[in-house]
């Protein structure tokens, strides 16, 4: 029994000093499981390889949990996530902040929680946004959420299960705009988009970086009451790590303030629509941008 305790603590020693570090000369980038996160950890990955002697590995198709827990579990070194997602689902909290106290908690407490290491922003808001046809639009001059809560019983919301049931979606919505939609529908992925085009729909959930708005044309509503949290896009390091490689965070910061709202959109339409690569998306835009 002694034996065969002694060899699990063996194993589970081993198992930990590979996670954090046995390759000394290799860092492990991590991205999460949709479209722009791949551009961006690509853009992290190429960005460090052409301008550090650092070998990167790149992993991805994580959701957001497993990569949190990555890189607290030293399995990955680095990473973009929003504010937003760490405020609310990695610390808990729930209550409406502006977009510099939910970064300073959040910087502040994933540190002193975790020791992790929260970079300056990279200049553009992945948040929660309600969308329109341009005609609908026009018609019932629709530039805010709260225009649109005077005439939402005449529309059909269509949004992911998700946003349809969880409090800090769609319901709490509701009672901060005064919203009554004649029909919620769940719809998933890009059939948001077909929905609203056939008029299935006529209000639809988006991201405000998604590159399908410009596919279809679609106008973004103003939360005028600042509902929905901020998401912008922040790197994510281990202290571990900046410690290790000290110019880690001097490449990184190249990113700072390159990327908005409309540059990030342009990036995911490639990609979503245009189909082209990830990888040389985020090359061109490095080149573009003279960062490698």
């Amino acid at each position: 029994m002694k034996k065969w305790i002694t060899a699990l603590i063996c194993i589970l020693t081993m198992s930990f000093l590979s996670g954090c570090g046995a390759k000394k000369d290799t860092i492990v980038v991590g991205a999460k499981d949709f479209t722009e996160q791949d551009i961006l950890g690509n853009i992290l990955t190429t960005l460090i390889e052409e301008n550090t002697d650092i070998k990167v590995e790149y992993k991805h198709e994580m959701a957001s949990n497993v990569v949190f827990a990555a890189i607290k579990s030293c399995d990955v070194d680095v990473y973009i996530d929003y504010t937003g997602t760490v405020y609310g689902n990695y610390l808990g909290y729930s209550d409406i902040k502006s977009a510099e106290e939910v970064y300073d908690i959040a910087e502040k407490e994933i540190k002193e929680q975790f020791k992790l290491k929260m970079l300056e922003p990279l200049g553009f808001n992945n948040t929660y946004c309600l969308a329109v046809r341009p005609e609908t639009a026009e018609q019932y001059n629709l530039k805010t959420f709260s225009d649109l809560a005077k005439v939402s019983s005449d529309f059909v919301f269509g949004g992911t299960f998700e946003i349809l049931n969880r409090n800090d979606g769609l319901p709490g919505l509701k009672k901060v705009y005064d919203l009554t939609f004649k029909e919620e529908l769940a719809v998933e992925g890009v059939l948001r988009y077909s929905a609203i085009e056939n008029n299935e729909t006529q209000v639809t959930e988006a991201f405000s970086t998604d590159g399908m708005l410009r596919e279809y044309d679609l106008v973004v509503l103003e939360d005028d009451k600042n509902f929905f949290p901020p998401y912008h896009a922040v790197p994510i390091i281990r202290e571990e790590t900046a410690e290790k490689y000290p110019e880690l965070l001097t490449v990184i910061d190249k990113l700072t303030g390159v990327l908005n709202d409309d540059a990030m959109r342009d990036l995911n339409y490639k990609v979503d629509v245009l189909k082209q690569d990830p990888k040389v998306v985020a090359v061109e835009f490095l080149k573009e941008n003279g960062l490698i």
